[in-house]
């Protein structure tokens, strides 16, 4: 299993952007697809992006798409979720994952960050 850890997340104005980052330690990151989850309060945590191992196919949600950018760095061992446009209902825990199946369900991932909050509002 990898160790995940996120950051990049913060409080933001509807319409602003965040980047977050999920630095990954282990020597099979680039086995992994690298997926990103979030979870609302009160909701249960749903797929927001995933991108393959070499970083050739992304996914994503329907409710992000247009609006967020997944990307990976094999050679430092990180995966990025650039978040433009964001909206109130953007906000949530935003979770790192790994796993070797990967796609939009949790059960794709082993390896799991504690998550970075991002919040957006005027």
């Amino acid at each position: 299993q990898l160790k995940l850890v996120e950051s990049g997340g913060g409080s933001v104005q509807p319409g602003g952007s965040l980047t977050l980052s999920c630095a990954a330690s282990g020597r099979a990151f680039g086995n992994n697809a690298m997926g990103w989850f979030r979870q609302a309060p009160g909701k249960e945590r749903e797929f927001v992006a995933t991108i393959t191992p070499g970083g050739y196919w992304t996914t994503y949600a329907d409710s992000v798409k247009g609006r967020f950018t997944i990307s990976r760095d094999n050679t430092r061992n990180i995966v990025y979720l650039q978040m433009n446009s964001l909206k109130p209902e953007d906000t949530a825990v935003y979770y790192c994952a790994a796993g070797r199946r990967g796609g939009k369900g949790n059960d794709g991932y082993g390896s799991w960050g504690q998550g970075t909050q991002v919040t957006v509002s005027s």
